[in-house]
């Protein structure tokens, strides 16, 4: 048990992904697990029923979720002999915005209001700075794909390409879409989008690859300013997270909080 504790309390000091299992009714009542994405520590009362909590654990970690789980005395699904509360921790999602124009600022500050840990990267260090992009948490100076090449990306990442120049866009969406980013948006006219398009296929990448990259950038809302810009990017994250196609809730039927594909069926 004090292992598990003093693991706990390092992971949440240094903002390491992690989750604590406890058995909270049912055979081993106060078992716990540690979880993170490599490895666990601890054990239940079956090694079955201890295969399915850290399984469920690292899907909720992934997340950042808490709840409970219930499972039978060897980690069956569908039974209620053992329940077990998860609590997951998972540092802040990043956001990676490039360019650092006046529509990053707007960018930056409603990705930060969003939850997201918010870097602004720009190799003209004149632009790039602290006061610039005060809502930013780190502003970087340096080539976006080089710096991109080095940096932490996972599937809740985002990464905003604004700098609308193809000597920035072509090598740092190629890296990007070497990575398992969440969401790849890039500023952009369409013409420019399909001038991109065409060179990054010069460069090995795939059609099915560009399919990733949502250009030109956000939900189409009208926005002009870069205020309204910044709430359609971030409306476009918030849709292709959650699985919805962004449309208006006054002509869609049944709950709005159903899933899409619950309510695409009524």
């Amino acid at each position: 048990m004090g292992e598990i504790l003093n693991r706990w309390h390092r992971a949440l000091r240094e903002q390491a992904p992690v989750a604590l299992a406890t058995v909270v009714r049912g055979p081993g009542v106060g078992d716990k697990l540690l979880v993170t994405p490599e490895e666990h520590v601890g054990s239940l009362a079956s090694r079955d029923l201890e295969r399915a909590v850290v399984e469920a654990a690292r899907g909720m970690l992934e997340g950042g979720r808490t709840g409970l789980r219930h499972y039978g005395p060897e980690g069956q699904r569908r039974m209620e002999d053992v329940e077990v509360f998860i609590q997951s921790f998972a540092p802040p999602p990043r956001m990676y915005v490039f360019g650092a124009i006046d529509f990053a600022g707007a960018v930056a500050r409603i990705g930060k209001f969003l939850g997201y840990r918010v870097t602004v990267c720009d190799a003209r260090g004149i632009f790039a700075t602290k006061e610039r992009f005060p809502f930013a948490d780190e502003v970087v100076v340096a080539w976006p794909d080089e710096f991109l090449k080095e940096a932490e990306v996972d599937r809740r990442t985002v990464i905003c390409v604004l700098t609308h120049d193809p000597k920035f866009d072509v090598p740092l969406l190629k890296v990007a879409l070497g990575t398992e980013a969440g969401y790849i948006g890039a500023m952009g006219s369409r013409r420019t989008h399909n001038r991109r398009n065409e060179r990054l296929l010069e460069e090995g990448v795939t059609e099915e690859d560009l399919k990733r990259i949502s250009s030109p950038i956000g939900l189409d809302i009208g926005a002009r300013t870069p205020e309204e810009t910044a709430v359609a990017i971030a409306a476009e994250i918030i849709a292709l997270r959650t699985g919805h196609s962004g449309g208006r809730l006054a002509e869609r039927d049944g709950p709005i909080h159903a899933p899409p594909e619950e309510t695409a069926s009524r």
